[in-house]
C-alpha cells in the first residue's frame, strides 16, 4: 500500500542511522593514543630548526 511507503522510508533511514553511528562510534573509540612520554614524566618537546 502506497500509505505505508513514508513508515518504510524512515525506518530505513532510522536503521541506516544508527548503523552508520555505531561504526563512527566503533571506529573513534577503537583508537589508541600513547603520548611520548619520557621517564621522567614530562612530555619531550625539542626544537631542531632545519633552516
Amino acid at each position: 500500500m502506497p500509505q505505508m511507503a513514508p513508515m518504510n522510508w524512515l525506518f530505513l533511514f532510522i536503521f541506516f542511522s544508527l548503523i552508520f553511528m555505531s561504526f563512527s562510534l566503533m571506529n573513534y573509540f577503537s583508537f589508541t593514543y600513547s603520548p611520548s612520554i619520557s621517564k621522567t614524566g614530562k612530555v619531550k618537546t625539542q626544537f631542531n630548526w632545519k633552516w
